[in-house]
């Protein structure tokens, strides 16, 4: 079980060659390489053995080699199979450093540089840290290739692949396998679950991290959904010091105040909207204002709602500032100064030897390109139809509505099976999704809400979990230690 090559001595490192322990994959790509680490935790030394490769995605009738999917995978030696976690992030376009490095990995960035992670999921469960093709070092064998791979229907398909693949190559197929996904990456690991569940692969269970449900039915009204929103956005108002003292003076009076209004007047309000006299529309877009702090002239008089645009660029629009869209109470995006701690440790500690460039780690574009003619980024390429040959008008109206609200990515073509039809196949499966209540693209409220609603093989799969914190929840301290703890909970 596990890794198919074992090295002893702590912090040894040793470069593995094509034909020693690990076979070579057909001639396509070196072998991985294995370091042996340890690092210190409160209850002890926790050894571990980290891998870092890339597996061939291969065309399925002539098996060319399509693209490099590169990884970095850690395994505690043990006598009994141990959970393994496939974990990545989103974008989409995004490489998996963000969770690597900051609560799941062994290794954690603090300042400028790496600690011991405390919180580390690798007590729990062995990781692999998945880079889609065109995030760190995985990359397309060829620009028609590219295409294929960014999209979300050759995402999917490529990282499920990828999946199946590296578990057939480290002989570990019969190990619980748990999927964790963050932001556009939770979409994508309810997708891969579902398809590698139609391929015969065994999944264990799904984690969703700041990125929806994975739910194509829709169980919770829209209006409901809508009005409960501004629970979580009232303390984001008190927060920034607009919300009037008598709709509450702390973030959970502001939140029960809002929510009450929220279900008795609102809510009805949206669902007779048409019918509203004057007097009552002007009520309630007044109140919704004094909640949410956008001014009254941007909320729409017939809809009585604002987009989550509206709301970033109007709360603070006296004072000149935007806010954060992964977490309001900032108006910054923070930047780590961890970036090349993370490169330096990929090369030299765990001894990967390449001459790529870690895509996505640092704003810098390296490499041949004569005339300083760079690709755009993957994110910019991103085809997200689920339809072949979608028309040119859809696309354009789908990423203009996308970009006119300012709360998420286009939808061209019907959703891809997830996390509902997976629990379909699969009736054990478990499924935990994650938000942090200060995201602008999250509603705690109304996942509250709908897990209130959810028929009883959902309600029995699905666990919901709010955290302190934006999108990425862990960065706050307290969150991190609560996140890590109910993965462990989770994956046991």
């Amino acid at each position: 079980m596990g890794f198919r090559a074992r090295i002893s001595g702590v912090a040894m490192i040793v470069s593995l060659i094509a034909g020693a322990a690990f076979p070579a994959l057909a001639g396509d790509e070196p072998a991985p390489v294995e370091t042996a680490l340890s690092i210190r935790l409160a209850h002890g030394r926790l050894d571990h053995v980290a891998e870092v490769g890339r597996v061939p995605i291969r065309d399925v009738e002539t098996a060319e080699p399509l693209g490099f999917m590169g990884y970095v995978a850690y395994r505690v030696p043990s006598s009994e199979p141990r959970p393994l976690i496939f974990v990545w992030n989103g974008g989409p376009g995004a490489n998996s450093a963000t969770l690597h490095f900051e609560v799941a990995g062994p290794r954690r960035g603090e300042g400028d540089h790496l600690v011991d992670n405390a919180e580390t999921w690798l007590t729990s469960a062995d990781l692999v840290f998945v880079d889609p093709i065109g995030t760190g070092f995985s990359r397309p064998t060829s620009k028609a290739a590219a295409d294929e791979f960014y999209g979300t229907v050759g995402d999917v398909a490529s990282v499920a692949e990828f999946v199946r693949a590296w578990l057939l190559l480290h002989d570990a197929q019969d190990r619980p396998v748990f999927l964790a996904g963050e932001s556009w990456g939770a979409g994508r690991a309810a997708s891969v679950g579902y398809r590698l569940i139609t391929q015969g692969v065994p999944i264990k269970g799904l984690i969703l991290i700041s990125g929806g449900t994975g739910l194509n039915t829709v169980r919770l009204p829209a209006e409901t959904a809508a009005a409960l929103h501004v629970a979580d956005l009232a303390p984001i108002t008190l927060f920034h010091g607009k919300l009037p003292a008598e709709l509450g003076a702390t973030p959970e009076a502001a939140r029960a105040a809002a929510d009450r209004w929220a279900r008795t007047t609102y809510a009805p309000a949206l669902a007779r909207r048409a019918e509203l006299s004057d007097a009552e529309r002007d009520a309630v877009i007044g109140q919704l204002s004094r909640f949410t702090g956008v001014p009254v002239d941007q909320i729409d008089r017939a809809s009585l709602t604002f987009t989550p645009r509206q709301h970033l660029r109007g709360l603070l629009q006296d004072q000149g500032k935007i806010l954060n869209i992964f977490d309001m109470r900032l108006t910054e995006s923070p930047r780590n100064g961890f970036t090349k701690a993370i490169d330096r440790y990929l090369r030299r500690t765990l001894n990967y030897v390449t001459d790529l460039a870690y895509v996505g780690l640092e704003d810098v574009q390296v490499g041949y390109a004569p005339y300083d003619r760079f690709p755009a980024s993957v994110g910019a390429r991103w085809n997200y139809a689920t339809l072949e040959n979608p028309s040119p008008e859809a696309v354009q109206a789908a990423i203009g509505e996308a970009v006119r609200r300012g709360g998420g990515p286009p939808r061209i073509g019907p959703a891809l099976p997830a996390a509902e039809e997976a629990l379909a196949l699969s009736p054990t499966l478990k499924i935990l999704v994650t938000s942090g209540r200060y995201d602008s693209l999250a509603s705690c409220a109304a996942d509250a809400a709908l897990e209130q609603s959810l028929p009883a093989p959902l309600q029995v799969a699905m666990t919901f979990r709010c955290y302190e914190g934006g999108h990425m929840f862990y960065r706050d301290a307290a969150s991190r230690l609560q996140f890590s703890t109910d993965i462990a909970n989770f994956v046991r």
